[in-house]
């Protein structure tokens, strides 16, 4: 199944009617023509947006849990004058299908359906993925296990703390956000204002570009009989995998991946930060190099979205 629509988004519906206000660059951004579609992998639909020339190098997006590859939309634009960029909703995220469980071998199935699926293994150059959170860890099954198929990974901002303050931020109620009962239905909410209240970011920040903070609530939220309701499917809280375990590896895992790697982050980000470079590096991880964006929490692209743009243009010149 592939459904491909290409087209220049419609402005009053993409960025919502109780938007602050949004500056030039945001708005070519998003006018930028792009490609819309939904294509099959192993029974389920799975959503993309792909912007620029597909005999262009290769770039695969990889957004963050509870998130969706709007994330990238204003991103993906400012990289695709030089490069054919792919951004796609993990299942049971965002506008793709939901499945019954997402253990390791699905997503890293589903990432190398899209791939192949949106012609980023034509051009005869190796893509590289580039991943926020929850995603870096989909990108290192990536190259833990299909290296050879890329030019490597872009790590932004996936939570890598040191046991100690692993154990910290767990006592401090760190985690994911919303229900944790995958059984739960999600709730359904009168009205969009009443909706987009109740859309917060996790770890919890303010946003340096409001506007931004308003585009995610309202592409995270779709209207259904009786209201509004969270994009997202409940199954996506049943794990299949220790993600205390995973959480407390992460520095070596990272250190001992295959291939050529990078990080970035966000010098104010609670899950990822000097230390957590040095935590690495420790670990045996000091070829990567790790960037860090000023004045960014883990949510950099909302933070500092120029600046996230210009560090991954200059990550792939090189």
């Amino acid at each position: 199944m592939s459904t491909v629509v290409a087209s220049s988004p419609d402005l009053s519906v993409e960025i919502p009617a109780d938007s602050r206000s949004t500056p030039p660059w945001f708005e070519k951004a998003i006018a930028t023509p792009r490609r819309e579609g939904w294509l099959d992998s192993a029974g389920c639909p799975v959503h993309y947006f792909s912007w620029g020339d597909p005999a262009n190098p290769g770039i695969l997006l990889l957004h963050g849990f509870l998130a969706h590859s709007r994330c990238f939309a204003f991103i993906a634009p400012l990289l695709a004058e030089d490069y054919y960029v792919v951004a796609y909703d993990f299942s049971g995220m965002g506008d793709s299908g939901a499945r019954e469980g997402y253990p390791d071998d699905v997503r890293l199935q589903e990432l190398m359906d899209v791939a192949q699926g949106t012609g980023l293994f034509e051009s005869g150059q190796k893509p590289t993925i580039i991943s926020h959170s929850y995603g870096g860890s989909v990108g290192l099954l990536a190259m833990e296990q299909r290296q050879q198929d890329f030019a490597g990974l872009v790590i932004c901002d996936l939570m890598t703390l040191r046991p100690e303050r692993l154990k910290a931020h767990a006592m401090a109620g760190g985690g994911p956000p919303g229900s944790q009962d995958p059984s739960r239905p999600n709730r359904i909410y009168p009205d969009y204002e009443t909706a987009k209240g109740r859309f917060v970011l996790s770890p919890v920040q303010k946003v340096n570009e409001p506007y931004l903070f308003d585009y995610m609530a309202y592409h995270s939220l779709k209207e259904v009989e009786g209201g509004w309701t969270w994009k997202f499917h409940p199954s996506v809280f049943e794990r299949t995998t220790d993600v205390g375990e995973r959480l407390l590896a992460q520095a070596k895992r990272i250190a001992d991946a295959p291939g050529r790697i990078v990080i970035v982050y966000g010098e104010e980000s609670e899950l990822f930060d000097a230390d957590s470079a040095e935590y690495i590096r420790e670990a045996g991880g000091g070829h990567i190099p790790m960037i860090g964006i000023p004045d960014a929490r883990h949510h950099l692209m909302l933070d500092q979205p120029v600046a996230f743009a210009c560090v991954l243009k200059a990550i792939l010149a090189m």
